[in-house]
């Protein structure tokens, strides 16, 4: 069962705040330099619209738009580079492309943009991988993304105009999929070297510096050693190398 550990590196952090960063950028120049990069979307069942497959989520009708979907983006990818570090890119990647074909495939004609599809993946992704996974931490974070991002559900539903609940869906079915698919990858916190089954205290050197009743021992007995650095009475022994004289 190939397993990971909780463990935080600068890639926590700086890979999501990479990937908000080139979404602004790209938001940038569409409303500095180049407005028509803005129909660079997904345009379901059309062989043009292919391309917004790999283009579209860093695609933003306007600054609340891109706004809305950067803090999301930015919490759910750091989650997800701390808690499964280890396909965190393939998750990114493929989710990108899988519900991106399948916006393609389902959705309605029209310009789809945004990053609100791989915010479905992931926010889907998390919860059910912690579901799965049935490990207590990744069940708490399971819970902290439904108190977050629960409502987000109702938007898989045609309930509102000019708003792409197909992309919504798309992400949300991927997610759940990659679930599965990486389900017996389940994360898990670095063990101590004494909470290993393997562990014996008798064999631990620091354990050994305490008696029966937990009081600490500074100087070990070495009766059988002679090599060591200090006498039977417990004084430090003191050795003296001279170099000869050429």
């Amino acid at each position: 069962m190939g397993q990971q550990q909780f463990k935080y590196s600068n890639t926590v952090i700086v890979y999501p705040l990479l990937l908000v960063f080139l979404i602004w950028l790209v938001f940038w120049y569409q409303v500095r330099i180049d407005s028509g990069i803005r129909h660079l979307g997904i345009y379901p069942q059309k062989i043009e619209g292919i391309l917004g497959i790999f283009t579209s989520p860093f695609i933003h009708s306007d600054l609340s738009h891109l706004y809305n979907n950067s803090i999301p983006l930015l919490v759910l990818s750091m989650a997800l580079f701390y808690f499964y570090n280890k396909i965190a890119w393939r998750v990114l990647l493929f989710g990108l492309i899988i519900s991106g074909f399948l916006t393609w495939f389902i959705g309605k004609s029209g310009n789809h943009i945004g990053a609100s599809g791989l915010i479905y993946v992931l926010v889907s992704f998390i919860f059910f991988k912690g579901i799965f996974a049935k490990h207590y931490r990744l069940i708490a974070l399971s819970l902290i993304i439904i108190f977050l991002y629960g409502s987000m559900i109702w938007y898989v539903f045609p309930i509102k105009d000019n708003m792409s609940w197909e992309g919504h869906l798309s992400g949300l079915i991927t997610g759940l999929i990659f679930a599965l698919i990486f389900r017996n990858q389940i994360a898990k916190p670095e063990r101590y070297v004494w909470e290993t089954e393997s562990y014996n205290e008798d064999d631990d050197p620091f354990m050994k510096h305490f008696d029966d009743n937990g009081n600490f021992i500074e100087i070990l007995p070495e009766e059988d050693n002679p090599d060591s650095n200090y006498h039977d009475n417990g004084s430090p022994r003191i050795n003296y190398n001279y170099k000869e004289e050429e």
